[in-house]
């Protein structure tokens, strides 16, 4: 599923106006496919700790996937971050400094 965010990993939080350098920061894209609703804390805290979050929750049954939705994007939101819904069951979180371009 992907690397295991744990408090080891994490990285201090940093104010909502940081925009990194991005010769100094290593972006980071976190892909991950949950099968249960408890999985996707992994999802919030990859994007605590600053990367791109492809989350596809087409393994969940109907109900958990909505409910696994809007968690994300409570945290998306608690942590001043970006939404995308890319397809049915395919969402894109990212940090406030990364730029999404839509078209």
């Amino acid at each position: 599923m992907g690397r295991m965010w744990t408090a080891e990993h994490s990285m201090e939080l940093l104010p909502p106006d940081f925009a990194p350098n991005p010769g100094h920061w290593g972006a980071e894209v976190v892909v991950m496919q949950p099968t249960s609703f408890e999985a996707v804390q992994e999802a919030v805290m990859a994007l605590r700790d600053h990367a791109t979050v492809l989350l596809n929750l087409s393994s969940l049954p109907p109900e958990q996937a909505q409910r696994a939705a809007d968690f994300m994007a409570g945290g998306a939101f608690a942590l001043d971050g970006q939404q995308e819904r890319l397809g049915e069951s395919v969402f894109l979180f990212a940090p406030h400094f990364v730029h999404l371009h839509r078209s």
